[in-house]
């Protein structure tokens, strides 16, 4: 297994594991071939998160399959002492390899990567309709002591 951040040839295949999720699928996204999606919209986000140095998006390579996939985040605070804290979002393991450990060591990657990177904490959000990530991530130490809102624009 290999972690690396993502290459401009994983974009689709990073389209379809975010895609394949029942959540996603609820908010229309996945609606249509990933091939088709992959608009110029997508390629700007992704050159804008390649280009920025606080931004990674993470793929889990398994015999040159991209089979998971995750975007850390690090972001300067004056809170904690001017600590750095890392946000990881949009986790996503391939249907066919979930409770195999790779979700475990993903986390654990990404976790490395703020220890890497100087960082205090790590903070993620999960769409209140995940149980199951729930658990898992309280398996993995973390802790809902925050309440997350969102504004759609």
């Amino acid at each position: 297994m290999e972690f690396r951040l993502a290459s401009r040839a994983d974009v689709p295949s990073i389209l379809r594991l975010l895609a394949d999720d029942d959540v996603s699928r609820a908010r229309g996204f996945g609606s249509v071939p990933v091939e088709e999606e992959v608009d110029a919209g997508i390629w700007a986000a992704f050159e804008e998160i390649s280009a920025d140095l606080n931004n990674e998006l993470i793929v889990a390579v398994d015999s040159g399959e991209v089979v998971g996939t995750c975007q850390l985040t690090f972001i300067p605070g004056l809170s904690r002492g001017g600590s750095r804290r890392m946000t990881i979002e949009a986790v996503r393991v391939r249907g066919d390899r979930r409770g195999a450990g790779l979700g475990r060591r993903l986390m654990e990657f990404a976790v490395g990567r703020a220890r890497e990177r100087g960082c205090r904490l790590v903070q993620l959000t999960t769409d209140k309709r995940r149980v199951d990530a729930h658990r898992f991530y309280a398996g993995l130490g973390f802790v809902a002591s925050h309440e997350g809102m969102k504004l759609e624009l």
